[in-house]
């Protein structure tokens, strides 16, 4: 071996470029309600959920932040009694299902959000609400769709004007210098899960994304005083898609929903601030759009020129809505080892209840029976008003013998078997009798502030009278 001293050395230095060698800012997020970890926990310690944590990339840089803040001043605080209170009047959106729905109209700086499944009616609803608003400048903004097919959703809905614009858009930079362009009076977003802010470097749809486009979304509705609706997806659970503090942000949550084998469609009120969260509206889906359905009971009850068994009419109310609502039972006996209990629009549950007093209070044999439950139309009915229909629907399939077609039926049923009393008795009375009902069970507690009404009042108190009087 030679002498290592004589060798010549070669000394590489290697330097790091930070800029390029950075790592990635990477988070993780809860699916389900949006609380932030450093590490991937198998539990949320937030809302206790199992295996929701996602890791997601956030890049925050302070000098690239471009949030739309037209005027930044600081608050000062001041006492409740010198604040000044200004009415101001609601926005029409001349559809009258969605103005009860949302307490009288929308609120000018509120932001709605309008979740539902895929093809219920979400775009068509708002394309058709931007439509009809001819006195105002509306700015609809597509994440899904191109401008030619609103363009031909428009054209099928038969309603085109010039105060309409149509943005197709994801980052809502592009979106807010728009908006100063245009300076709408009304912004639709379809829909909140397409859109990207670079505030955040993750993709669309993202948590992280999510929570910052709508926080985006907030800042302008309030700062400018312009209504902002948000189209919004579901999961597969049902809930809203993103984070729960989504559902916070927003003044009014409003859920679409609606069963795809019925044409009609249900617009609820989960959450609004300015208004009750008992209202809903009702559309038929049609070929020319949504048809606002001004009077339920007409399209909810089938007019039968014959009798059948195991259908009650219930009159209920929904909000400040009275309905009648056709309830249908079919009790057999049952083929398999255990009775099969089904309901579709009530809650199981409280069919079970309803068997139990039956079965228990009463004396009907119904433990060896299948029972099956629907409310006709496609809609869910959670009145307990509806109990006293439900229990005549399974009674009349039970001893096949059918109801009479002008009767209709208004009471909930207790744990005893006793009938008892429900409110706004007078307002069911007005529809049940604007039907054409000469008819209506009512518990005999419930007649104490009752009108004269051209319908026949049948008072009971317990369940056996109601069937001596219906069947004998």
């Amino acid at each position: 071996m030679g002498d290592h001293k004589n060798r010549p050395y070669i000394f590489i230095t290697f330097v790091k470029d930070n800029k390029r060698m950075a790592k990635a800012k990477t988070s993780f997020f809860c699916q389900n309600c949006g609380a932030q970890a450093s590490k991937w926990l198998g539990k949320c310690p937030t809302c206790g959920e199992w295996n929701t944590f996602v890791e997601e990339v956030i890049q925050i840089e302070a000098a690239d932040r471009k949030q739309f803040s037209p005027s930044i001043k600081a608050a000062v605080a001041i006492k409740l009694d010198q604040i000044i209170a200004i009415a101001e009047p609601r926005i029409d959106t001349h559809n009258n299902e969605l103005n009860r729905v949302l307490g009288g109209g929308l609120v000018p700086g509120s932001v709605v959000l309008i979740g539902g499944e895929p093809g219920i009616g979400k775009s068509t609803l708002m394309l058709q609400v931007a439509l009809t608003i001819h006195d105002l400048k509306i700015l609809y903004v597509s994440g899904e769709e191109s401008d030619q097919q609103i363009r031909m959703r428009a054209e099928r809905i038969g309603q085109i004007h010039t105060d309409c614009y149509i943005l197709t858009e994801t980052a809502t930079q592009n979106i807010f210098r728009q908006i100063e362009t245009l300076k709408p009076d009304i912004v639709i977003i379809d829909s909140i899960q397409t859109l990207q802010t670079d505030i955040i470097d993750a993709s669309a749809g993202s948590i992280s994304q999510i929570r910052e486009c709508a926080g985006e979304m907030q800042r302008f509705a309030k700062q400018t005083n312009t209504p902002v609706i948000l189209i919004g997806h579901i999961t597969k659970e049902g809930s809203l898609a993103g984070p729960k503090v989504l559902e916070h942000m927003v003044d009014a949550v409003l859920q679409f929903e609606g069963d795809r084998n019925y044409g009609f469609r249900i617009l609820r009120s989960i959450k609004n601030r300015f208004g009750s969260t008992s209202e809903l509206g009702i559309y038929e889906m049609m070929s020319t759009g949504l048809r606002e359905i001004s009077c339920p009971s007409e399209v909810l009850i089938n007019h039968y020129h014959e009798q059948f068994s195991g259908v009650a009419i219930a009159s209920t109310i929904e909000g400040i809505r009275p309905m009648l609502i056709e309830t249908q039972a079919l009790v057999s006996t049952a083929v398999y080892g255990t009775p099969q209990r089904s309901a579709t629009g009530f809650d199981l549950r409280r069919l079970n209840m309803l068997l139990a007093v039956l079965e228990k209070r009463c004396g009907f044999r119904l433990g060896s029976k299948d029972v099956f439950l629907n409310i006709a139309g496609g809609i869910r009915v959670d009145d307990p008003a509806i109990d006293l229909a439900v229990i005549c629907s399974i009674l009349s399939s039970g001893e096949d013998i059918s109801i009479p077609l002008k009767t209709c039926f208004a009471a909930e049923v207790g744990l005893s078997g006793e009938i008892r009393p429900v409110n706004r008795i007078e307002q069911r009375l007005a529809e049940a009798e604007k039907m054409g009902f000469e008819q209506l069970y009512i518990s005999k507690h419930n007649t104490h502030n009752i009108k004269s009404f051209g319908i026949e009042i049948i008072k009971v108190n317990k369940i056996e009278e109601v069937f001596s009087k219906l069947f004998g």
